[in-house]
């Protein structure tokens, strides 16, 4: 019997504001526990929540970024739970009226148009953090987190496999920090994710009964805890038995999900509007203004790339999947108008240097000037392409930029004939059985003997020359 996997994602993203969503209590990450807190995020007696504007322009972002209907009037809402790192025993978010409805992302996998639906984006504010002592049964608990503001995006069940899955999370986090909205760390926690995951029989439009699995704090985990997921709710149901709705937790060393606890329903939070805020109204100028601050999102970068740049959709995507690899590409292209030129060597020789050194694309130790600097030398036929990657790797490890270490090594290319002629001439003296061999018909000797000139003039012959030399001489 064959199963259809139905997942769904819930996304809390938080916001990059300086300070918490309803008090001035700072949002830095790594302080001294307990160091970030005042009477209103600890939840003391007769504080009142003021709302923090910059959440809202944020959240209005980031709806008209996936398409969704900003409502005019929404409402904040007491979730109740009772939670050690919960101190005033209910978290302020917004439930039945939340800020944004009704939008979709679009994705593209393996030439495959999908569309995933966004029921819902709303606001709401972190809980604090509990920190378990590893050698005694002692919790501590560390409210600096509490009142963090929050944005959390739900999709609709429209995900059919762990592959898009992990492709909506990326496609989601590039918008948010396109947008500078969130940082998109999931190893601080700014970026965290719930799948809700079911099955149904092949052909079937029920749904199955569904479980949420937490802890996922990268993309691959949530792609192999999906995966883990959806076999063991197979196992179960080909055995005869019944999925129960539950939330698990992914362990990652362990590759597998574990029974958390019961599946709570909305009633169970008992949810209802909270008193102590307004409703939150947005009118058409407050939406018109943050659609002004609205920059170029992925897919509109991508599309610009392949239809205007002349690139690949595959190097499209990988340029635009980041902002600041984006912005690199961007940047040399305002100093060299050659895309493909530059497209070549960011795909190949930065990248492989960064993951190789571990580094993200803002640690480069190449700037933007200094690799169009290299290229400007190679367009020019200064320098070789073989002694351009030599140059790039010194300029790697000096910081130098490219004109001074081609100075300095003396490694300006070669392009007198003259000088080159007597290099050939010696070559075809040496290698008599290989000119015999090319001048009757094996024309791919001509690889060996430019190899050979460039291994003389230690790769500072200009190759279009020698090709052409060879050519003249060997007939």
């Amino acid at each position: 019997m064959k199963f259809t996997p139905v997942i769904g994602l819930e996304v809390h993203s938080q916001l990059k504001t300086q300070t918490k969503i309803f008090c001035s209590c700072s949002t830095a990450f790594g302080s001294p526990p307990n160091t970030h807190t005042c009477p209103v995020c600890l939840g003391m007696p007769g504080v009142l929540p003021v709302l923090n504007k910059k959440v809202v322009d944020y959240t209005i972002k980031m709806a008209l970024a996936t398409h969704c209907t900003v409502q005019k009037e929404s409402r904040f809402a007491r979730k109740n739970y009772f939670y050690p790192d919960l101190p005033k025993g209910y978290q302020i978010s917004q439930y039945e009226l939340p800020i944004a409805t009704d939008g979709h992302l679009d994705l593209e996998i393996n030439k495959q148009a999908l569309r995933i639906g966004i029921t819902r984006i709303h606001m709401e504010e972190d809980a604090g953090k509990l920190m378990h002592d590893p050698d005694r049964p002692v919790s501590r608990v560390d409210l600096n987190r509490a009142g963090v503001p929050l944005m959390e995006i739900v999709s609709e069940p429209d995900i059919r496999s762990p592959e898009v899955a992990g492709e909506y999370l990326r496609r989601l986090r590039a918008i948010l920090r396109y947008l500078d909205i969130s940082d998109g760390n999931m190893e601080e926690g700014s970026f965290r994710c719930d799948a809700n995951v079911s099955i149904m029989p092949e052909g079937s439009t029920n749904f199955g009964t569904r479980t949420e699995v937490k802890n996922l704090n990268s993309f691959k985990h949530v792609e192999k805890a999906i995966t883990y997921e959806i076999a063991r709710q197979k196992e179960i149901l080909l055995d005869g038995g019944e999925v129960i709705q539950e939330t698990r937790l992914w362990q990652p060393d362990k590759g597998r999900t574990v029974s958390m606890r019961g599946k709570e329903d909305a009633h169970d939070y008992r949810y209802f509007p909270d008193p102590d805020l307004l409703p939150l109204v947005i009118d058409d100028q407050w939406i018109a203004g943050m659609q002004s601050q609205m920059p170029e999102l992925p897919a509109q970068r991508r599309e610009r790339y392949i239809t205007e740049l002349g690139l690949s959709s595959a190097d499209a995507a990988v340029l635009t999947g980041s902002r600041a690899l984006s912005d690199y590409f961007e940047a040399c292209l305002c100093l060299l108008n050659n895309p493909k030129l530059v497209t070549n060597w960011i795909m190949g020789d930065l990248l492989g240097l960064l993951n190789a050194r571990g580094l993200k694309i803002n640690h480069s130790p190449i700037s933007p000037e200094k690799l169009v600097g290299l290229l400007e030398l190679l367009g020019k036929d200064v320098i070789s392409g073989k002694i351009a990657k030599t140059v790039f790797e010194a300029m790697a490890e000096t910081g130098l930029p490219a004109k001074t270490i081609v100075e300095e090594n003396e490694l300006v290319q070669v392009s007198d004939s003259s000088a080159i002629d007597p290099i050939i001439d010696a070559i075809i003296n040496d290698h008599p059985e290989e000119v015999k061999r090319y001048q009757g018909g094996q024309k791919k000797l001509m690889g060996f003997f430019v190899g050979q000139v460039m291994k003389q003039t230690k790769g500072k012959a200009n190759p279009k020359v020698v090709n052409e030399m060879l050519q003249k001489k060997l007939g």
